[in-house]
C-alpha cells in the first residue's frame, strides 16, 4: 500500500509539471512580441499604432506589443477580468469587468475601447490582442437591451449548456461590438488582429465573438439556438423583441464574409491549444513516458469526456507496458441540473474518477488554462484510481455530487483540486492521462 500511494504521488507531481509546461508555451507576452517581430506591423510616417487588448491574456498581450513597438504606440486601452493579474505600463489605460456575466465596469470598458477605435484615422493602426473572455468583456448592449437583460441572456445560456459557438451566435446579435461591428467602428484606420484561441478550430468569428471578423450567423440564427435550447420564452423580452426586429430585417445585420470593411483587416491565431499540448508533451516525453497527443479537441458534456479520458487510462493500463501519457485539449460543456458547485473541468475529473475506481498507477488531470474553472477558486481537479475509496471513506457520493453538478465539495476535501489563480492566459482546457510502468 505504500508503495501505491508513493506511485501515485509521483503520478501527480509528473501531471502538474506536465501541465506547467503546457502553460509556459503559451505564455502571452512572448506571443505577442514574437508575432510582431516576425512580422512588423505596418505603418506611415505620421500614424500611431492605437493598441486595443481584451480578454484574460490582454495584460500580457499588451505589455508584448509595447516591448516589440514602443513609442510607436499612440495610445492604448485594456480591458481585463476583475482579479487579472499583473500590471501595464505606463501610459495604458486598464479597465475590469465581469465574467462570465458582463458587468457595469467592463461596459465602460468596452465604450472606451471603442471611443479609441472611433478615433483612429485613417493613418493610423489598430492593433487588437483578442484572448479568451472577451466575448463576456466586451459588452456593449444594442438598441433597447440593457445590461441586465445580457446577463440574464447569459446565466440562461450557460445553465442550458449550449457550447460557445452557440453562445456567442446568440450574444453577437444583442451587442454593437461584436460579430465585425469594432472592426466598422475602426474605418478608415486598418486592423491588425493578433489572437489567442480559446474555441475549437479556432474560428476567428468565434473567439471573442469576432469583434473584427465577418459573422455568417444571422438573427434568425441567434433565435433558433434560443429556442433549439428551450430558453426562448425565459429569454428578455427585450432580446426578444430585439432579435425579431433583427430577423425581419428592421435593425441591420451583422456585417457578412464579402463586406469591404474587412479588406482593411487582418486577423490571426498566434497561439491555440496546440501550442500548450506540444510543450506538455515536450515535458512528459522529458520525464520518461510514452506519449500520446490528440489531434483533434475533444467537446461535449464533461462528465462525458471524463469517462473517455478514464477509459483511456483503463486502455493504457491493460495494453501498454512502461509509463504512458496522453495529452488532450478541449471545450466541454455541463448542463446544469443540480444546485452544486464546481466547474466543467472538476466535473471532467469526477466523471473519470468513477471509471477509474480501483485502477493502480492511473490518472486524469483536467485543468483550465486560464486557471479559472466556474465560479469557483479552482482552476480544474485530479482523478486517480483511488479517489473513489478515500471519498467513500470520507463519506462522500461520487454518484451524488455528479448528479448535483456538486464537483468542488467533492474533491476540496480530498485535496484534489487544483488552485493555480489566473493564469493571464487562456487556450481552453488541457487534459492530462498518466498510466505508471
Amino acid at each position: 500500500m505504500i508503495r501505491q500511494l508513493d506511485a501515485e504521488e509521483r503520478l501527480r507531481e509528473d501531471a502538474l509539471s506536465i501541465v506547467e509546461a503546457g502553460l509556459a508555451q503559451v505564455e502571452p507576452d512572448a506571443l505577442v512580441a514574437d508575432a510582431l517581430t516576425e512580422h512588423p506591423l505596418e505603418g506611415g510616417a505620421d500614424g500611431g499604432v492605437v493598441l486595443l487588448a481584451v480578454g484574460k491574456a490582454a495584460l500580457g498581450m499588451a505589455e508584448g506589443a509595447r516591448r516589440a513597438l514602443g513609442d510607436r504606440i499612440a495610445e492604448a486601452c485594456v480591458l481585463v477580468p476583475h482579479g487579472a493579474v499583473g500590471a501595464a505600463s505606463a501610459g495604458i489605460r486598464i479597465y475590469h469587468g465581469g465574467h462570465p456575466l458582463p458587468d457595469m465596469k467592463g461596459v465602460q470598458g468596452a465604450r472606451a475601447l471603442a471611443d479609441a477605435a472611433r478615433r483612429a484615422g485613417p493613418g493610423d493602426r489598430v492593433l487588437l490582442l483578442l484572448s479568451g473572455g472577451a466575448s463576456a468583456l466586451l459588452t456593449l448592449p444594442d438598441g433597447e437591451v440593457t445590461l441586465e437583460d445580457v446577463r440574464s441572456l447569459t446565466r440562461l445560456l450557460l445553465a442550458s449548456g449550449a457550447p460557445i459557438e452557440e453562445m456567442n451566435t446568440v450574444r453577437k446579435h444583442a451587442d454593437a461590438l461584436k460579430g465585425g461591428r469594432l472592426a466598422r467602428i475602426a474605418t478608415p484606420a486598418p486592423v491588425r488582429a493578433l489572437v489567442l484561441s480559446d474555441v475549437v478550430g479556432d474560428a476567428l468569428d468565434v473567439i471573442g465573438s469576432g469583434p473584427v471578423s465577418p459573422d455568417p450567423t444571422t438573427y434568425s440564427d441567434a433565435i433558433a439556438v434560443l429556442e433549439r435550447r428551450g430558453i426562448w420564452d425565459a429569454a428578455p423580452e427585450s432580446v426578444r423583441r430585439h432579435l425579431l426586429l433583427g430577423r425581419e430585417g428592421r435593425i441591420p445585420e451583422t456585417p457578412k464574409p464579402g463586406d469591404a470593411l474587412f479588406s482593411g483587416v487582418d486577423a490571426t491565431v498566434i497561439g491555440s491549444w496546440r501550442l500548450a499540448a506540444a510543450g506538455a508533451a515536450a515535458r512528459a516525453l522529458a520525464l520518461g513516458y510514452r506519449v500520446k497527443t490528440r489531434s483533434i479537441a475533444m467537446t461535449g458534456e464533461a462528465r462525458m469526456v471524463g469517462a473517455e479520458l478514464a477509459r483511456e487510462a483503463r486502455a493504457l493500463h491493460d495494453r501498454v507496458r512502461g509509463p504512458t501519457a496522453h495529452i488532450a485539449a478541449g471545450e466541454t460543456t455541463v448542463t446544469v441540473v443540480g444546485d452544486g458547485m464546481g466547474g466543467r473541468n472538476q466535473e471532467v475529473a469526477l466523471g473519470a474518477a468513477l471509471v477509474l475506481d480501483g485502477i493502480e498507477d492511473a490518472l486524469v488531470l483536467s485543468l483550465g488554462t486560464d486557471g479559472i474553472d466556474g465560479p469557483t477558486d479552482a482552476a480544474g481537479a485530479i482523478a486517480t484510481g483511488t479517489t473513489i475509496a478515500r471519498a467513500r471513506a470520507a463519506g462522500l457520493d461520487a454518484e451524488a455530487s455528479l448528479r448535483r453538478n456538486d464537483a468542488y465539495r467533492f474533491f476540496e476535501p480530498l485535496s484534489d483540486l487544483i488552485v493555480t489563480g489566473p493564469t493571464g492566459t487562456n487556450v481552453m482546457d488541457l487534459f492530462v492521462v498518466l498510466v505508471g510502468g
